[in-house]
């Protein structure tokens, strides 16, 4: 079943054009599980033969993608956290993933909104709980918006970098996938170090500041 969602949505990135990538990456930041790897980097290759242009693409996929995350932070905020708990694992939204994206905007904030966003699997989830503990909008949307906009750029490029040597791979959507996760390794372990990295800073300044509070 999934091979035949995927084959659907790959032609709708064809077909439709904007409207394909913008309402396949709006589905992808909602609960549904569309691989972006699937919208962005055909889509930018076909831009490259005129179909489109590369700015339209990723502005498209940017703008899909902020309006499912806004779609999932409002409805996490009307429904909170008990539904959730209690209905979410029948939506692709177990317990255990809740709990962990929601410890993560709590530690984080806006900051980890951004680094989410460049991260598979907890992308489409961190709006869930940037909702539930009523994030400020703005903060939220300019976190989304920033990193869904250069999550979108990456795809982009990669998409016409290896696509455009093998096009060969507009055939085969599940081995164009492939190829495409293995060259973003490199890019979402250097998210995962900053991240990383920016969580160290936080301790390092939380432990400074208990140091040096009077006794």
């Amino acid at each position: 079943m999934l091979h035949e969602l995927v084959r659907i949505w790959f032609g709708w990135v064809e077909n439709w054009g904007y409207w394909g990538v913008f309402l396949l990456m709006a589905m992808e930041s909602t609960i549904i599980p569309v691989p972006s790897e699937i919208v962005m980097p055909p889509a930018a290759f076909w831009a490259a033969q005129g179909k489109m242009s590369f700015a339209g693409v990723v502005l498209a996929g940017t703008v899909g993608s902020y309006v499912g995350s806004v779609l999932n932070y409002w409805f996490s905020m009307a429904i909170g956290l008990p539904l959730l708990r209690r209905y979410g694992k029948y939506f692709l939204v177990p317990e255990k993933k809740l709990e962990m994206a929601q410890a993560w905007v709590s530690r984080y904030g806006v900051p980890g909104i951004f680094v989410a966003r460049l991260l598979p699997v907890v992308r489409h989830l961190i709006s869930i709980p940037a909702g539930i503990l009523r994030m400020p909008f703005w903060a939220f949307s300019a976190a989304t918006i920033v990193g869904a906009g250069l999550w979108c750029w990456v795809l982009a490029w990669f998409g016409q970098e290896v696509i455009g040597g093998h096009p060969e791979l507009l055939q085969s959507p599940e081995a164009m996938m492939s190829v495409i996760k293995a060259k973003l390794l490199w890019f979402v372990v250097a998210v995962v170090l900053f991240g990383a990295l920016y969580g160290f800073v936080l301790w390092f300044k939380a432990r400074s500041a208990k140091v040096s509070e009077p006794a």
